[in-house]
């Protein structure tokens, strides 16, 4: 069944100033690409993999700096993997976003960049991720790699399946086995796939909160989502899959032996989520809109119990 695309004459308001306005208007748009005015995604990414370092330093008892120095790695690595993953989905979705209300001002969709100036423009991000994966052990290295058919993939999935977030889970949270096999050499499975499908049902709940927004625009262009699927009942399941997210990171806490400060880092994220999930309104763009930064917060308050845990651990070892 062939897809049409609605192009739509939408108003052109002026958005708001951030500092990438600042930049001389050649080389604005670059940035815009890689949404380098909203931070957020970079900790999306960054988080699952800061909770694996941290807790595979916890197990292994490894140094602080041993923790710090992966920190800043993958801090890096998410900064770039968001990037190029940014210029991937405007790449696949350049004449949907042109018929989305949310997207339609992205310099592709705008017209402000041409598809290959992007595809020039991916080149060395892709190149650069290449790069930081190799400079880890094999093991890691294929690992890494092998998640960028995922991150290939993932844009496109909106069009053969009604649930695109089920892919943006497994490809936004490989950092949670990453991490292990980075620090350890191996992944310790008992314990990373509890956390792996608890971080990809967090990300499930975040992003399909996310995408009602664009709701509407999805149905008329034809596009799938999971936010179609679940309608009017979208909060009680959102729910349903906070707590599974929330007890599989409790039970990854309880194999990797950790103690009461990673549960207390448990908690806080989960009273997060449970607010954010009970006040946000759904009927209402702006709220969905900021449900990707309230997200980020369960992020923090798992990687802050895991971390003070560990540092308490490693205090108590010297």
């Amino acid at each position: 069944m062939e897809v049409k695309c609605h192009r739509m004459n939408h108003p052109a308001p002026a958005p708001a100033t951030t500092w990438v306005d600042y930049f001389p208007s050649n080389i604005r748009p670059y940035f815009y690409l890689v949404r380098a005015d909203r931070p957020a995604g970079i900790l999306l990414l960054f988080y699952p993999c800061a909770w694996s370092v941290t807790m595979t330093c916890y197990a292994l008892s490894a140094p602080i700096a041993t923790a710090c120095t992966y920190f800043g790695f993958f801090l890096l690595a998410s900064l770039v993997f968001r990037s190029a993953g940014c210029v991937i989905n405007d790449m696949w979705d350049r004449d949907f976003d042109a018929a989305t209300a949310r997207a339609h001002t992205r310099p592709l969709a705008a017209g402000d960049l041409s598809m290959f100036q992007a595809f020039i423009f991916l080149i060395p991000q892709l190149a650069l991720g290449i790069w930081l994966f190799m400079q880890l052990n094999q093991y890691s290295t294929n690992l890494g790699l092998s998640s960028l058919i995922f991150v290939v993939l993932y844009p496109a999935m909106k069009r053969v399946t009604d649930w695109p977030q089920v892919v943006l889970g497994i490809c936004s949270n490989w950092g949670v086995l990453l991490g292990a096999a980075s620090v350890a050499g191996a992944v310790d499975w008992k314990v990373y796939i509890p956390l792996y499908v608890g971080a990809a049902c967090w990300i499930f709940q975040s992003d399909t909160a996310y995408a009602r927004q664009d709701m509407d625009d999805d149905i008329k262009n034809g596009l799938r989502s999971a936010t179609i699927v679940f309608g009017d009942r979208i909060r009680p399941i959102l729910l349903i899959f906070a707590f599974v997210a929330c007890s599989l990171v409790a039970y990854a806490g309880i194999l990797n032996g950790h103690g009461f400060p990673y549960f207390i880092g448990v908690v806080l994220g989960a009273l997060h989520v449970v607010r954010f999930l009970a006040r946000v309104d759904f009927d209402s763009k702006e709220s969905c809109n900021a449900s990707l930064c309230n997200n980020i917060w369960f992020g923090f308050w798992i990687w802050a119990g895991a971390l003070a845990d560990y540092v308490l651990k490693m205090q108590m070892l010297e």
